[in-house]
């Protein structure tokens, strides 16, 4: 078989959560930090910091729970996943040569070409947001924020050679590790203030939006930070399967990371102070120097996610002709889908300096984080609609109407990702990035079709 999908063990459970959840697991670190930032003027009272949860809840639920793990994991291509797989599945089921033939090719290329800015940006911050704990130690240790920083990303990049299989015996412990930490000191939290779990219902939303009006439209710029990564779980389903990646998402990394963030919440209610750095702060001053050790090596794993995600959508793009032949390495015996693309990690680590030593923090990373996540999520919502209608008529029924629901979703973030275009030009990166990268995709291709009529002719 191309690959072991529908099998679970241990081991691939425990490699998937090294690989596949770095991203969406390190979430935590910023996200509520950013849902406060001073642009939003937003006040850390109870009402706000419940309606925020509820909103990051029902997202996750939303988004990752049903959109990707249980719904768009079934859209397959051979084992493989990824936009690309999906814009492929896709034409497979209207006419070749047709309008929309070539309206799907040219919205799979472009949401591939915002996977590669997402994977740009998803290692610096993560890594800065990690880093920067070292200033809740100590202020005078802000300094080597970024120089460190860049030491652990050229690890991270150096270490890709070795293969998915391996990164993920290696790192998946360590993920584990991390669920079980950030769960354990949002438990903590949550005991001190039960509370906070009032969040849970999603009317703690609707009165938020009731009192805050178009400020709460833009809030969900923050927001869509505790949904990053979960395109990544689908990108990923080539190196482990759904099998092990469902498991490994519902019965440990979801409880992990909503007891994360409920936590902090739990902190801000006692104390508003905190805001400053909830994730840190949430922690007992005893614990803090080791989670800073644990989260900046989990915040090196989180970058695995996209980066492996960056190689799969690149070995798919040149089988279909989007891009020249570059060099694939296969690192597997097993999995045909995994694999390392020297190229794409040389640009990846290129991109990742620049932006590092550019932005030099991750909240100012984070304006311009979540454009292109969610112009990814939005194409896969309407690759997925165009799938469900042309080739899945049994379940075309239910997953329709899920996608107008995805879709209302999916536009409320990229509008409120958007509204960041006008802050500043940081927020134009990943655009540009996205541009460039279409540009060259499409240019290939068309290359490859006016040369084959040429030889044709002859």
């Amino acid at each position: 078989p191309l690959h072991p999908g529908n099998s679970v063990s241990t081991a691939l459970v425990i490699g998937a959560v090294g690989v596949v959840f770095g991203d969406i697991g390190t979430s935590p670190l910023y996200t509520i930090k950013e849902m406060f930032n001073p642009h939003f003027g937003l006040m850390p009272d109870s009402a706000t910091v419940k309606g925020l949860l509820s909103l990051g809840f029902w997202s996750l639920i939303l988004v990752v729970t049903i959109k990707y793990v249980m719904v768009i994991m079934r859209a397959d291509n051979q084992g493989e996943g990824g936009i690309m797989s999906l814009t492929a599945l896709a034409q497979n089921g209207v006419r070749k040569g047709s309008r929309l033939a070539y309206a799907i090719g040219v919205l799979g290329i472009f949401g591939a070409a915002l996977f590669f800015g997402d994977g740009m940006i998803t290692p610096p911050i993560t890594v800065l947001g990690a880093v920067e704990g070292l200033a809740v130690l100590s202020p005078d240790l802000g300094r080597w924020v970024v120089p460190l920083s860049l030491a652990i990303l050229v690890g991270l990049f150096s270490f890709q050679r070795f293969g998915t299989a391996r990164v993920g015996r290696i790192f998946g412990p360590v993920m584990v590790t991390w669920f079980v930490a950030i769960g354990s000191v949002g438990a903590w939290n949550i005991v001190q203030n039960p509370g906070v779990l009032e969040a849970v219902n999603p009317w703690c939303a609707f009165e938020f939006f009731r009192s805050h009006g178009w400020h709460a439209g833009l809030v969900l710029g923050a927001v869509v930070l505790t949904v990053t990564g979960g395109e990544a779980l689908y990108a990923d389903l080539g190196h482990f399967g759904k099998a092990p990646i469902r498991w490994g998402w519902c019965a440990f990394v979801l409880p992990a990371l909503l007891l994360s963030y409920y936590g902090q919440g739990a902190l801000l209610l006692v104390n508003p102070a905190a805001v400053a750095n909830p994730f840190y702060m949430a922690v007992p001053g005893w614990a803090q120097g080791p989670m800073i050790g644990l989260a900046t090596v989990a915040a090196a794993v989180a970058s695995q996610a996209v980066i492996t995600g960056a190689f799969s959508v690149t070995a798919q793009a040149v089988q279909l002709g989007y891009l020249p032949r570059l060099q694939i390495l296969y690192t597997s015996e097993d999995a045909m889908g995994q694999v390392y693309v020297p190229a794409v990690n040389r640009m990846l680590f290129l991109a990742v300096v620049l932006l590092t030593l550019g932005f030099q923090s991750s909240t100012a990373l984070a304006t311009a984080y979540g454009l292109s996540v969610t112009g990814t999520m939005l194409i896969d919502t309407l690759l997925l609609a165009v799938l469900a209608w042309t080739s899945w008529p049994d379940s075309r029924k239910w997953v329709l109407p899920l996608c107008g629901v995805f879709l209302v979703v999916d536009l409320a973030f990229l509008i409120a990702n958007g509204a960041k275009l006008f802050s500043g030009f940081g927020a134009w990166v990943p655009l540009i990035i996205a541009v460039a990268a279409f540009t060259l995709m499409r240019t290939w291709r068309r290359g490859r079709e006016l040369l084959h009529e040429e030889i044709a002719k002859d």
